[in-house]
């Protein structure tokens, strides 16, 4: 079995545990049920009740009690890299995210994301809200809150452009032939989309130029499409661009955030540089 999915619906009280109903009716081993609970690939759905990840392998369910299992051999199998924390300013937190880390999970499961991996690090003592995200192949600062209130004020914030992202990335081709700095404007599923940047290096022997890169809107994989739709493709970009494949990976980062802090009023800012606090691997 590669990927799979299963629904059953719980016909009487008491009988077996969550685990045992679903290794029964997927016919998998309850050993590797286990294994999918944990690592949040099994969600119930209790009657007037919300839908929410299940991990306790013994847990009781009731009758009318939905279950839901999204089974994935590679994804459950998959050692994911780690995040690091920057900073913790109690309303929220700075993280470091690798490249292959998701920002959140899928039905899938979530130990491959870094909101799973945030609150194992703070040990289920804090709530985690992601207000934004970064593509799973990129690297960089991401900012996670810790409460609805903080959650909602940050969010305003990148909803309004009042978060200053700045961006690293190397690009095919040498950028400064064609303009040492500029602002791309090119609208994406017809919407404006403005990306800023300026040429900090070219190397003639990869052919590659490192870019330091503003974005004043949020589009889908903005940076990525805007730099393919005028020639100089990401490298490593999977999906845009042609040529400009790298055993290195993406090279894209977010190397900066910087934003008036609704808890602090004043102006702050996080770089991949910092080193507020100690870093720990969550877990």
């Amino acid at each position: 079995m590669n990927k799979a999915s299963f629904k059953v619906t719980v016909s009487s009280d008491g009988l077996s545990g969550a685990r045992d109903i679903l290794a029964a009716h997927a016919g998998i081993s309850k050993a590797r049920i286990k294994d999918a609970m944990n690592k949040g690939a099994v969600w119930i759905t209790r009657p007037r009740g919300k839908r929410v990840r299940l991990r306790r392998a013994t847990a009781q369910v009731r009758q009318g009690d939905v279950l839901e299992l999204y089974y994935d051999d590679k994804l459950l199998a998959f050692d994911p890299p780690h995040a690091s924390c920057i900073s913790d300013k109690n309303h929220y937190s700075v993280w470091f995210k690798p490249a292959g880390l998701l920002s959140q999970g899928t039905n899938y499961g979530d130990h491959s994301s870094l909101a799973r991996q945030a609150e194992l690090y703070f040990n289920h003592k804090r709530p985690v809200f992601l207000v934004h995200r970064i593509d799973r192949e990129a690297s960089g600062l991401v900012l996670l809150a810790h409460s609805r209130d903080a959650a909602s004020k940050l969010s305003v914030l990148f909803q309004n452009n009042q978060v200053e992202k700045r961006y690293r990335i190397e690009v095919l081709g040498d950028l400064a032939g064609k303009s040492q700095s500029g602002t791309i404007e090119l609208p994406l599923a017809g919407k404006a989309a403005l990306t800023h940047y300026e040429v900090a290096s070219y190397d003639p022997e990869k052919r590659t130029s490192v870019v330091d890169v503003v974005i004043k809107t949020g589009r889908l994989h903005q940076i990525r499409r805007h730099f393919s739709m005028i020639g100089y493709p990401v490298m490593g970009d999977p999906r845009y661009g042609r040529g400009n494949k790298n055993a290195r990976g993406m090279m894209l980062e977010a190397v900066s955030l910087r934003f008036t802090c609704p808890f602090l009023k004043k102006q702050v800012e996080f770089s991949v540089r910092d080193t507020d606090e100690p870093s720990k691997e969550p877990g």
